[in-house]
């Protein structure tokens, strides 16, 4: 179990609080209905009355299906309330105010008479107890036993999880095997820990990629860029490289990727320590090259499994042998690269893709290699 100092210190040094947008939650849930009818749902690092993710999945409770709705959060939330205090709900006094609590809803309904369903009726339904509403004898921890627990009870866990722990958090999920939809940022794609389950069709993205904006806490420092406050003061920060992860089908998933490209070798380099060639854009995917390609990351938006195979990636040289032609970048490439006026930290053997452009040694951001299952017949090059 971890304890409070442990994620105190990871989301204020690496500062993970993010609070998604409740039209960013609207907007990407639509894409996974069919899924969640009869099923238990898990908010594990959501404050039941500051979380976007508790007031969809409640609001929508009976559209939805849902079997129950359990909500857990690592300690009282640092953004002001926007809905409704959760201490004036349980009847908290103040010394209880920093203490974690778990929110169960088994049914939501129209429980003050005014005619729609609101988070004042969820409200009155934990006030009436006919919800649960209870502090957690632990911290709160996603890690702590009493969340494993409601774990192991849930069938989908929705969340956005500390970016900073991203990795043992995927892992639990996989070690407890449950289905989920989860916030990430896109760089996670080539984790070591990430990219094994990526390639092997066990994880992958969801619908939306890209920017997108949270509100974060008061505490949080201003910025040159994507920082701005609202009218109320509030203070929100963008991020471009968001993306959701899941293990859920979704229709997105099965969409051929239409290319329009063909093979040039002039156009296309051959890197100089795989044996595969470069490819810039995700658009410039050749229809006829049968062989390996190195594609950016933003490729796994688009990445159709019944059309393409996922090899490996460069960042962390998680590549079969038989595609790598050295061990790594050559220390004659590399010289040539800082000779060309190269920046960066790059030594013998660095596994990032490299290639020569006009005799210019370039290293090549990020790539993850792919091969076409169907490449256009008669037009096939190597």
């Amino acid at each position: 179990m971890a304890g409070n100092k442990s994620l105190g210190a990871a989301r204020v040094a690496k500062e993970d609080e993010f609070y998604t947008q409740l039209t960013d939650v609207e907007k990407e849930m639509r894409h996974y209905r069919k899924h969640f009818k009869n099923k238990t749902v898990f908010c594990n690092c959501d404050d039941p009355f500051e979380s976007n993710f508790f007031k969809y999945f409640v609001l929508n409770f009976n559209r939805l299906g849902l079997r129950k709705l359990i909500a857990t959060c690592y300690v009282s939330s640092p953004i002001a309330n926007t809905q409704l205090s959760l201490f004036d709900v349980i009847g908290a006094e103040e010394s209880k105010q920093n203490k974690p609590y778990k929110a169960v809803v088994t049914k939501v309904y129209d429980k003050t008479g005014d005619g729609g369903i609101d988070m004042f009726d969820v409200a009155e339904l934990f006030k009436s107890g006919e919800n649960q509403l209870c502090e957690l004898d632990g911290d709160g921890d996603f890690r702590s036993y009493e969340c494993l627990a409601l774990l192991d009870e849930s069938d989908i866990v929705v969340t956005n999880p500390p970016f900073s722990l991203f990795r043992e958090y995927i892992a639990i999920l996989q070690e407890h095997r449950k289905s989920f939809i989860v916030i990430g940022n896109q760089n996670a794609i080539t984790y070591k820990e990430i990219f094994p389950l990526l390639r092997d069709n066990e994880i992958w993205l969801g619908d939306k990629s890209g920017d997108m904006a949270f509100m974060v806490p008061e505490y949080y420092e201003a910025r040159e860029t994507r920082y701005w406050e609202d009218e109320n003061g509030q203070k929100w920060r963008s991020l471009g490289n968001i993306c959701w992860f899941t293990n859920l089908d979704i229709k997105k998933r099965h969409e051929e990727l239409i290319l329009v490209k063909r093979y040039d070798p002039d156009v296309y380099l051959h890197y100089v320590n795989y044996d595969a060639i470069n490819v810039d854009k995700v658009a410039d995917i050749p229809c006829d090259y049968a062989g390996v390609m190195g594609v950016p990351i933003t490729f796994m938006e688009k990445y159709n499994p019944d059309q393409f195979e996922i090899l490996g990636t460069s960042d962390n040289g998680i590549v079969p042998d038989e595609y790598k032609t050295t061990p790594g970048l050559s220390k004659e490439f590399v010289d040539d690269y800082y000779k060309a006026g190269g920046k960066g930290s790059y030594k013998e053997g660095n596994p990032t893709a490299g290639v020569y452009k006009n005799g210019i040694a370039s290293m090549v951001y990020k790539r993850i290699f792919i091969r076409n299952k169907h490449p256009e017949v008669n037009l096939i090059a190597k």
